[in-house]
């Protein structure tokens, strides 16, 4: 059996093209940068002074006057620094990356630790230098996984070597910035971390598989075959690394203590008082940078999620399971805005390759149903299989973290019947306690008796729905047997 190679091999483009390195997958195979130049210290400074103070969110249930008046002399403090340049960062995409993640901290230190009531304009001196550094790197003014993952580690050992490691060990690694400092933080961090490493895996059998569906004879099938068999096993390993969080990762302090950190603006449910109308952040200074209108027409600002991560899209992508809507953008084609530039280029190519596999299988099973061909498509759906079996997972782990937890805190808050209070009534004499008590994130939505109804992702979508809809979409991606 010899099958239509007539189009050129994709392949023959390098994945390292794409920043995607055969060691290290989408992260870098040397440590990211782990503090800025002293021009921009002060943005470190900052940082270091928000982790040490232990600031809290301002909707946390029960905040202390004390840590509402520390917050607040933070926030003063960065409102009072220079407006810096960027000009000298340009030069260099490590130093960019780590420009990113310092002002996207702090810009959501300074935002999550406002009261609920309060409009959120985030002050020109990191408002600009963010807009300026996310142009340049074609990446929206927030936090995001690449911040929260792929360039926010370092060794736990450090290395004088100079030449480049020949893989890296997800054992000895370590966060770099945190906004909790707890374990519970770092756990979660690293757990995706691991995930990236072990799928380098999964990325070098794409590339042979590319290879061999180049070829296309039988022993190309045959060879295909076995490299399915073992991309089914790998996923199978992401899995068990997923399911992992739960031993160093306390779900209660992740909902409650870690989690407020993330929220994007399409997940603040808070209202500008007296007008109804859902908070948004304004960048102060922004109109005055003709070329820094740069959000995208949905003014969409997610918070970092898991569904920013380009391996899993690239699973998605190289089996051919398809999540798009008619007529919207779906939320896996919408989280792409939020990777690195080089790594949605590289799903672009990984889509645009004229010999899908998936179409390949169902090609050979049609035209040459035999036992090799049979035995490629059972290798195909196991891998389908696999993969729903991982998003089974995570609709396990979403329901420990996130699902569970909110239930709790709506029943909390139905049952305490308090309400979120200003700074100035806290402030306002003697009938205020020294305890401000505001409602926990999961009553920002009407409580209901389902608690899990309206329940976000720090991604910004209805999180029931959406694990559903991927889950069901990846079982639809199945070839039958006609």
């Amino acid at each position: 059996m010899v099958l239509d190679t007539s189009h050129a091999n994709l392949n023959a483009l390098e994945f390292e093209v794409f920043g995607v390195d055969s060691r290290t997958g989408f992260m870098p195979l040397r440590p990211p940068v782990g503090r800025l130049p002293a021009l921009w210290e002060v943005w470190e400074e900052l940082l270091d002074d928000a982790r040490h103070e232990h600031l809290q969110p301002g909707d946390k249930f029960g905040l202390s006057v004390a840590e509402m008046a520390r917050s607040e002399r933070w926030r003063n403090s960065l409102c009072q620094i220079p407006l810096l340049p960027i000009d000298d960062l340009e030069t260099s995409q490590e130093l960019l990356r780590r420009a990113h993640l310092v002002l996207s901290f702090l810009m959501h230190f300074y935002i999550h630790t406002l009261p609920p009531d309060s409009p959120v304009v985030i002050p020109q001196p990191i408002s600009i230098p963010l807009l300026q550094v996310a142009k340049v790197l074609d990446l929206p003014p927030v936090i995001t996984f690449s911040d929260t993952v792929l360039y926010n580690w370092c060794l736990t050992v450090s290395s004088s070597d100079t030449n480049p490691p020949k893989s890296l060990n997800p054992d000895a690694i370590r966060c770099q910035t945190l906004f909790t400092d707890t374990p519970d933080e770092s756990a979660f961090y690293l757990c995706s971390a691991r995930i990236e490493l072990h799928g380098v895996r999964a990325l070098n059998i794409m590339r042979s598989s590319m290879d061999e569906i180049f070829v296309g004879d039988a022993l190309a099938v045959a060879r295909l075959t076995t490299y399915l068999i073992s991309l089914s096993t790998i996923i199978g390993e992401l899995k068990s690394l997923l399911l992992d969080v739960r031993k160093e990762c306390d779900p209660e302090i992740y909902y409650n203590v870690v989690r407020p950190w993330f929220r994007g603006e399409d997940s603040d449910t808070y209202l500008v008082p007296g007008s109804g109308q859902k908070r948004r952040w304004i960048f102060e200074g922004a109109r005055d940078y003709t070329d820094l209108n740069m959000l995208p027409p949905d003014r969409e600002l997610s918070g970092a999620s898991a569904g920013q991560s380009s391996l899993i899209h690239a699973l998605d992508v190289f089996l051919g399971i398809n999540h798009e809507r008619p007529n919207s953008l779906s939320f896996m084609k919408r989280m792409q805005r939020y990777m690195p530039r080089q790594h949605r280029q590289f799903l672009d190519h990984l889509a645009k390759n004229p010999r899908p596999l998936r179409e390949f299988v169902m090609s050979a099973s049609s035209m040459d149903p035999n036992d090799g061909a049979l035995a490629l498509k059972e290798a195909y759906n196991h891998v389908v299989m696999s993969l729903k079996e991982f998003r089974d997972s995570h609709m396990i782990i979403a329901t420990l973290y996130i699902m569970g937890p909110a239930r709790r805190a709506a029943a909390v808050a139905a049952t305490s019947l308090v309400t979120p209070i200003s700074k100035t009534e806290a402030q306002a004499g003697p009938k205020v306690s020294n305890t401000v008590q505001t409602v926990p994130e999961a009553t920002h939505t009407q409580v209901t008796d389902d608690a899990t109804v309206g329940i976000t992702g720090t991604g910004g979508t209805d999180l029931v729905e959406f694990l559903k809809g991927v889950r069901n979409q990846t079982i639809r991606t199945l070839l039958s047997d006609k």
